[in-house]
């Protein structure tokens, strides 16, 4: 059985955008995100990128365009030295009630499914309470980053959910936490 770090992509990768990320021109990566990449790439965790991305059900994106957006991404943080072994998204909109849509843990069960994951070892980064109540309602350990919606988002988790979350400020410093804590 494998290991992951399941990561959320808008917030936590490449900066969020208000009418959404629709196009590689409109992708900007945060700081420290290749070299928090590369350093978990040294890891023996599989990466996965988990999105919801609604743009698609309102017609913003085309699931093939998006499809060309995470295989661009994939290239550069490879050539930066880092690792995505796969990207899992969502794409409709909230009022579907999709089982794949966060924070309902869909995405991060198929990826157990097809990867043959030890979720109760697996961590999800991410900037938002529904990132942090997918890990939970996945059985894996939520670490909430305050940078993209993080700092709105913080307020939100409340009573058991934020005690179970470990909150840093960024990638760099989630996935140095998770390699310190995740080799135990």
């Amino acid at each position: 059985m494998n290991r992951a770090v399941f990561l959320d992509r808008d917030g936590v990768i490449n900066k969020n955008r208000e009418d959404y990320v629709k196009s590689w021109d409109e992708v900007e990566f945060l700081p420290g995100v290749f070299e928090a990449l590369k350093e978990l790439a040294g890891s023996d965790f599989l990466i996965f990128v988990l999105t919801n991305q609604s743009a698609v059900g309102k017609g913003l994106l085309t699931i093939t365009e998006l499809d060309a957006m995470h295989r661009k991404m994939k290239h550069v943080v490879e050539s930066q030295g880092g690792r995505i072994d796969g990207f899992y998204y969502c794409p409709h909109q909230p009022e579907e009630n999709c089982s794949c849509r966060k924070p309902a843990p869909g995405l991060l069960l198929a990826a157990a499914a097809e990867h043959s994951l030890r979720l109760d070892q697996s961590y999800f980064v991410g900037d938002a309470r529904s990132d942090m109540e997918a890990a939970v309602n996945a059985g894996c350990q939520p670490v909430f980053v305050l940078s993209g919606r993080g700092q709105d988002q913080l307020k939100l988790l409340k009573g058991s959910l934020r005690k179970s979350c470990e909150i840093t400020p960024n990638l760099p410093t989630a996935v140095n936490w998770i390699l310190q804590n995740g080799n135990s």
